[in-house]
């Protein structure tokens, strides 16, 4: 879509819209418009005022020039006219004002030195260039001059002077050794702005015999070296050594140490000093000084602030640099250097001077006969900068006469110009630093009107947004600008449109109706001329599905969606940005046709996501936020303070919680004195605490760490605190879970927790176990023991009551009372049998026991129940001995009866009944015999089904693995299956007991049944097992259809069949293809061949099988 485009106008009088993009600011021109139009010269590319050229290479003076018709060009060289025709080694390059010098073939450069002027001329006028002074450079050697040795003496200052030669442009000056190795510089030593080397003092390391300075030339590519310098440092003890060799013993004297000396400057020199810069250059004030210890530079401007972000310092603050300087920056600087003896300072007056610059530059005018216009120079300088003019490269004073000119200092005005007024007028501001020239044409042209947008553009815009209709237009004078819409539309009026003066008509809300063909016209007194455009309204382009706000754990996948809807004429392209970037180069990122798939999410990954949506008419976009949450990095700086006995301070910086506020802090603590390396549980504070007073136990040598807890976990806990080691104190506590248990008849075992470490409160932890016989007047019996578990007191009474307890001491004293707790020597096995033991039988498999309780004196421990033990003997229907597996079922407590499941029916049992405490089983009770009563039979070990014929079956089987009583009889079922696998009438069949086989005769040929056979007992049948069997084919059948397969005929006639199929398939396609239909479905009923359809069964119930098979149910 087109933008709006603005036209300038002149003070004076209207100004065509050529006059902005021919205009010095070198804005291209219309192509073809530039071919036919006249223009005076502009100058488009000269050299530098200050010229400065490499005397071994040819010298290029450039200058460029543009105008209709093209220019011609002419120099100047020192004020007067440059013939370069007569200089052999002098060119100008071809359309062009350039000159080429030719040095390399044996010009000498020096001979070209000057000042030289450019002029590029056309019959519309001349321009000129600046004034090029051509200077080739210099790099001079150094004067030979004899150096002598430095000799200095400790803690002295020295300046080693480099004075580099005089060279065009001046030279880079660095500071080497022999071997090339820049020399360090410090606050102590340090090169000057004019090249030397400042020594504030001097040290012993600092002797050497290669002090040299080097001048490099950049633009001629050399390095000037000067002769090495020599410096010897004298220290204070080598030169009393010296004393000393030379004088008697009387006679030596202790020499001075190297004494401090307040500041001195050693540049610049005494308090004041001036500088004068010019606006727009880097000031550079400069102060080193000598003294010991080494000073230090600091840089202030009196009564006011040094300019912020354009002041630097730079040499270890001995230079102020400030950028573009200005006027404002005029004023006094003060360096002042400082050492503990003292200071000095030094105030440098800065001056800023300006050459002139540019208020206003003249602009080139284009006007149409009969116009007004105007010509503005201003300029500003320090100081103020004088206006000159000239026409055509001539003082305008003495310029050929235009009546339609007049000048009025720095202004020129045009009043009802003609074309003979055209010209190239230059503006030169000068003052003592510098001069400025401006070219500025003033073209006077009679053009009819050009509409210069292509015909029959095509626009397309966004329906409700602004259509912009170029009609961009020329013409001398300026022509008008009319719009209409259709074909034979009235010219457009009205509010709804904004006619623009560059000839842009604007519909500032398009709709759909606004589409169509629109036609501009420009006409002024010369001419007339139309053009025809079109413009389409086009649908929004929307995302109907934004991405949504995420928040996603590290490592995680997440996916953002962009569904779009669109004009079906516009072809949209999606672009996904991260933070207004584009997306990370990293495979992670997935674009999808309307998402954006981020895996394995990285804490990087946090930011904003915005999907893109670019068409040729329209941008829309839509943004979500991704929040990458994960566990908070650990606390860090822990600090313990307020530390008293039993309390103690500590505060912590929490780390970064990474998306997820900290809901609370877990505080740890390690004993290094009994448990180093195990950290404890201490407490735990809200996430919006950072500190914590923390309970204390004596004798414990604490540290502490922190562990930070938000949603998605805990931190890695933090480094951890210094140690606090806290005084010790007699025990606060009592070991827990005293117990007294017996391990043998006689004995009592007396055992405890012990303390932890950090519950001893001190060192020399014991224990004083003490017991007595409960409910027996006795005193209590002590022992004190070293800090352990346990304690056996021996020859006791078989399990009595004892009380105990267990008190805990270290070397400062008794902990508290401690509780008493109950406890009782060991047990023995129980003395007695459980008596009167009956069994009740249930059913087949379930019995229930009784007994009676033994006396609980003969148990002689803690009562735990009883166990039954109870086996099979034999089984009622099968006489056969077999292994003996006796069972055990355990009833706790006090209890006198028991249900014994999962017995064998028809089966002889025995059990007995035995007592138990802590210690074991007491005796057996007597062995009691019981039986169970008959109950279903298992299933038949195997069914087989043999011989199958045309119409019988043979069935052989096993007998039930688990009678379960005395069988009386089996029982088969039998019933056919048909091809569709429905059941046919069930019929069964009563087999004796000690039958194992039955032949069934009668059966269906070729046809599957399926058998059902269990066995019973006199309580009933047990489960079933099933299989499947098929009786033969007739054989005369199946011999008829293999003699039919294998029939020449039969064979003949299923080709036959075949390609009179192919035929069909053929016609049909023809037919199709004709439009036609063909009912195949219908021919191919009516001719259905009887000797191909499906065979079946007279009956029709049952399908037809040709091999035996059989499918088992019960395993063989």
């Amino acid at each position: 879509m087109m933008k709006k485009m603005s036209i300038p106008t002149s003070k004076a009088s209207l100004v065509l819209f050529l006059c902005q993009i021919i205009s010095a600011l070198d804005v291209p021109l219309d192509s073809k418009l530039l071919e036919e139009l006249s223009q005076p010269p502009t100058i488009t590319q000269q050299s530098p005022k200050d010229y400065i050229v490499d005397p071994r290479e040819n010298i290029v003076i450039q200058c460029e020039a543009k105008g209709k018709p093209p220019p011609s060009f002419s120099w100047t060289r020192n004020g007067t006219h440059f013939d370069i025709d007569k200089d052999a080694q002098v060119t100008m390059k071809p359309n062009s004002g350039t000159l080429v010098v030719n040095i390399m073939n044996g010009g000498k450069a020096e001979a070209y030195e000057g000042v030289y002027q450019c002029t590029a001329r056309n019959e519309r006028g001349a321009a000129i260039s600046n004034n090029i002074v051509i200077r080739p450079s210099r790099s001079p050697l150094w004067t030979k001059e004899k150096l002598e040795p430095n000799h200095v003496r400790e803690g002295d200052s020295l300046v080693l002077h480099c004075r580099p030669p005089v060279g065009l442009p001046p030279p880079i000056i660095f500071w080497m050794d022999n071997a090339f190795q820049r020399l360090p510089q410090s606050e102590r030593v340090s090169q000057g702005l004019n090249g030397d080397l400042y020594f504030s003092n001097v040290q012993p390391e600092d002797t050497r015999e290669d002090y040299i300075c080097y001048a490099r030339f950049n633009h001629t590519q050399t390095i000037q070296q000067k002769q090495p310098i020599s410096v010897k440092v004298f220290s204070m003890d080598s030169l009393n050594d010296t004393i000393a060799a030379n004088l008697s013993d009387t006679d030596i004297y202790g020499a001075k140490p190297v004494t401090e000396r307040q500041p001195v400057l050693l540049t610049p020199t005494g308090s004041t000093s001036t500088k004068v810069e010019l606006r727009g250059n880097v000031l550079l004030l400069e102060c080193i000084a000598a003294g010991l210890p080494t000073p230090v530079i600091r840089w202030i401007k009196e009564g006011g602030e040094l300019p912020a972000n354009r002041t630097f310092f730079e040499n270890f603050k001995k230079t102020l640099k400030i950028i573009d300087v200005s006027e404002a920056d005029s004023g006094n600087y003060k360096c002042i250097a400082r050492n503990t003896l003292g200071s000095v300072h030094h105030v440098i007056s800065v001056t800023v001077k300006a050459a002139p610059y540019w208020i206003t530059a003249p602009r080139n005018l284009v006007l149409s006969p009969g116009e007004d216009g105007t010509l503005i120079c201003r300029a500003n300088g320090n100081p103020k900068p004088s206006i000159s003019w000239l026409a055509n490269g001539v003082p305008i004073a003495i310029a050929p006469e235009d009546p339609s000119r007049k000048v009025d200092g720095d202004t020129i005005i045009f009043s009802h110009v003609q074309e003979r007024s055209s010209a190239v007028y230059q503006c030169n501001a000068s003052n003592e630093y510098g001069y400025l020239l401006a070219n500025a044409f003033v073209n006077v042209l009679a053009e009819p009107p050009r509409i210069l947008t292509p015909a029959n553009k095509l626009y397309q815009v966004i329906a409700d947004s602004p259509a912009l209709l170029d009609c961009a237009y020329f013409g001398s004078p300026k022509p008008e600008i009319e719009w209409f819409k259709g074909v034979k539309g009235s010219i457009l009026r009205g509010n709804e449109y904004v006619f623009h003066d560059n000839g842009t008509l604007e519909i500032p809300v398009a709709q759909k109706n606004s589409a169509g063909t629109y036609t501009c016209v420009a006409r002024n007194e010369l001419g007339k001329i139309q053009n025809e455009m079109q413009l389409e309204i086009k649908d929004p382009t929307m995302i109907i599905k934004q991405p949504e706000y995420k928040v996603i754990q590290r490592y995680g996948q997440v996916s953002f969606e962009c569904i779009i809807k669109h004009d079906s004429t516009l072809l949209p392209t999606v672009t996904w940005l991260k933070n207004n970037d584009e997306l990370p180069d990293d495979e992670r990122f997935l674009v999808g046709k309307d998402n954006l798939t981020i895996m394995n999410v990285t804490d990087k990954d946090d930011g904003t996501y915005t999907c893109i949506v670019n068409t040729t008419l329209d941008s829309v976009s839509a943004s979500a936020v991704l929040t990458v949450v994960a566990r908070p990095n650990p606390p860090f700086d822990l600090e313990l303070t307020g530390q008293l006995e039993r309390s103690i301070d500590l505060s912590w910086i929490p780390g970064d919680e990474n998306n997820s506020p900290i809901t609370n802090f877990v505080i740890e603590y390690e004993d290094a004195l009994h448990e180093p390396g195990v950290w404890h549980y201490q407490t735990e504070v809200p996430g919006t605490q950072t500190t914590a007073q923390l309970k204390l136990s004596p004798y414990v040598n604490y540290s502490f760490r922190v562990i930070a807890v938000n949603k998605i976990g805990r931190s890695q806990p933090s480094e951890p605190s210094e140690q606090y080691l806290t005084k010790s104190a007699s025990p606060d506590e009592n070991p827990a879970n005293v117990q007294g248990i017996g391990s043998e008849p006689d004995n009592l075992v007396i055992t405890w927790e012990p303390l932890k470490g950090f519950q001893s409160n001190g060192p020399g932890l014991q224990y004083k176990v003490s017991w007595r016989q409960k409910d027996v007047d006795d005193e209590w019996t002590s022992v004190i023991v070293a800090n352990v578990s346990k304690y056996i007191v021996s020859g006791t009474p078989t399990f009595v009551p004892y009380e105990v307890k267990v008190q805990a001491l270290n070397d400062l004293g008794y902990a508290p009372e401690p509780s008493e707790v109950i406890g009782h020597s060991g047990e023995d096995l129980p003395m007695v049998a459980p008596g009167n033991v009956q069994v009740h039988v249930i059913n087949s498999t379930l019995a229930k026991v009784h007994w009676d309780p033994v006396p609980l004196k003969t148990v002689r421990g803690h009562l735990q129940g009883y166990k039954v033990y109870y086996w099979k003997v034999q089984s009622l229907s099968r006489r056969s001995r077999r292994h003996i597996e006796k069972k055990i079922l355990t009833f706790r407590g006090n209890k006198t009866f028991g249900m014994l499941p999962g017995l064998e029916p028809y089966s002889s049992y025995k059990l007995n009944v035995r007592v138990v405490n802590g210690k074991g089983e007491g005796p057996a009770s007597p062995d009691k015999v019981f039986n169970t009563p008959e109950g279903v039979p298992s299933s038949p070990s195997f069914l087989k089904i043999t011989n199958p014929t045309l119409d019988s079956l043979t069935l052989e089987w096993g007998s039930p693995t688990h009678p379960n009583g005395v069988l009386i009889s089996y029982t088969l079922k039998f019933q056919p299956i048909n091809n569709t696998h429905e059941l046919g009438p069930l019929v069964e069949i009563k087999i004796p007991a000690n039958e194992s086989s039955l032949i069934l005769k009668n059966l269906n040929y070729s046809t599957r049944y399926k058998f059902y056979f269990n066995a019973q007992t006199s309580v009933g049948s047990g489960s079933q097992i099933t299989e499947e069997a098929v009786t033969i084919m007739d054989e005369a059948m199946a011999s008829r259809q293999v003699d039919i397969a294998t029939q020449g005929w039969f064979i003949g006639l299923m080709c036959a069949v075949a390609l009179l199929i192919l035929i069909l398939l053929i016609v049909c396609f023809i037919r199709r293809n004709k439009g036609g239909k063909y009912p195949v479905k219908e021919k191919e009923d009516a001719h259905a061949d009887p000797e191909i359809q499906p065979m079946k069964e007279d009956d029709g119930t049952f399908g037809e099988y040709r091999l035996f098979s059989f499918v088992s149910s019960a395993p063989f």
